[in-house]
């Protein structure tokens, strides 16, 4: 649809509302408001509004997201004004209305999180921030580190109660949680514990909402993950299909996930090299094929446990489950590389500048490999990992097998005489 171009006659304007509605709001925000011809917002935000804001009230339908484009062009022309809670660039309806207009004006409030940090005096640069509104709750396991804090945008009610499930269930029960409802109005209510209780079975359900506080403590027998990619390998449910945790670290090392990339895992397993590329930013994005459905199963419980629920699972052979997928940043071939045709619709598939990475213990895989770099370069090696056993009353080495891995850029202007 043609973005809504506001003119002289057009204008659009986000106005962000606290809990403490009308009073709360300076006077350009005021005077916005009663001049607006038209105003959108949810309803609790259209409530808040006094009878001199005369302009038409129209509340947003569900699903919201199709129907922006659709209201603004109904009402293009006149002068717009959308309520949003708090910051609206902040996980706000803000974005959504930048996406269709060529100019914006906004008006923000102090955004919950802002108030929620001055509430107990925690530097924002230092607190992570997730959201749970219409998002998994599982998304907050990617967050949990042992001395980290964490203020969590509530969905509803029921999140309080949710958050400390998830704690608990994660190893991370001895965290101290806090609860902050209608920061900034007159019924501001702060609600603490553990996540080591039921929370819902302590507190009755609270206002809807609300942001939870978390000072993450991991349990002394909890497993430990890290921020980086080489989790330990029990962190996987998994059938022995697995790529283990050092060959891993490196494989995502050559992969070099960036913001907003998309990767495609192809040979999923277990899922691990896609989960850990997805736990690297918040914003890296993987689908991973894997032809047996109860692999495929087992992936997808893997990434809720992980924190990355938006992991997509492909069930299917490549490469003809990859004529539908968007086009990736990078590809990693974990099984099936002797599949007719795979490689080559892989590397067909990477735009310029992309990454492929492939790993194999099989000398007919290897070939492949090796006659994939004679074509395009890149850089071929054998890692190899040995592990300290009991050999007697001694200590011994026990090899693992040697993984081949290539791991290749595509370039703009491929050299001569290589593959096209």
């Amino acid at each position: 649809m043609t973005p809504v171009r506001p003119g002289p006659t057009c204008a659009v304007t986000v106005v962000g509302i606290g809990a403490d509605g009308w009073e709360g709001l300076p006077d350009v925000s005021r005077r916005t408001l009663r001049e607006a011809e038209v105003l959108i917002g949810g309803p609790r935000q259209l409530d808040l509004m006094p009878p001199e804001c005369a302009g038409e009230r129209i509340v947003w339908p569900s699903p919201l997201r199709p129907a922006v484009p659709r209201l603004l062009v109904a009402h293009a022309g006149r002068r717009i004004a959308v309520l949003a809670s708090g910051d609206p660039m902040f996980y706000g309806i803000g974005r959504a209305i930048a996406e269709e207009v060529d100019a914006l004006r906004v008006l923000p409030h102090p955004s919950s999180v802002s108030y929620a940090a001055a509430r107990l005096g925690w530097p924002l640069e230092d607190v992570e921030v997730v959201t749970l509104v219409g998002r998994p709750t599982t998304r907050l396991a990617a967050a949990l580190h042992d001395g980290r804090r964490l203020l969590v945008l509530g969905a509803d009610a029921t999140t309080p109660g949710e958050v400390a499930a998830l704690l608990r269930d994660r190893g991370f029960g001895p965290s101290r949680m806090r609860v902050l409802e209608q920061l900034g109005g007159d019924r501001e209510r702060t609600t603490a514990q553990t996540a080591a209780d039921d929370w819902s079975m302590t507190h009755p359900p609270g206002d809807p909402l609300n942001i939870v506080a978390v000072e993450c403590r991991r349990a002394p027998d909890a497993l430990r993950l890290g921020a980086v990619p080489g989790l330990p390998d029990e962190a996987y449910e998994h059938d022995g299909q697995l790529t283990k945790k050092h060959v891993r670290a490196a494989t995502l090392g050559a992969l070099a996930p960036a913001p907003g990339e998309l990767l495609w895992d192809i040979g999923g397993g277990s899922g691990s090299i896609a989960i850990e590329w997805m736990r690297s930013h918040p914003s890296c994005r993987a689908v991973t094929v894997e032809r047996d459905a109860v692999r495929a199963e087992r992936i997808a419980r893997n990434a809720e446990r992980l924190g990355v629920p938006g992991l997509r699972v492909v069930t299917g052979d490549a490469p003809t489950a990859l004529a539908e997928l968007p086009a990736p940043d990078a590809v990693f071939v974990g099984g099936g590389l002797t599949a007719p045709g795979l490689l080559g619709a892989c590397w067909e598939a990477l735009p310029p500048g992309g990454r492929l990475v492939a790993n194999t213990v099989t000398l007919e895989s290897e070939a492949l490999l090796a006659d994939a770099y004679r074509r395009h370069g890149g850089e071929l090696v054998r890692l190899a990992v040995a592990h300290a056993v009991p050999v007697g009353g001694f200590t011994g080495w026990r090899q693992a097998m040697p993984v081949t891995q290539w791991a290749v850029q595509k370039t703009v202007n491929p050299s001569p005489g290589a593959d096209r």
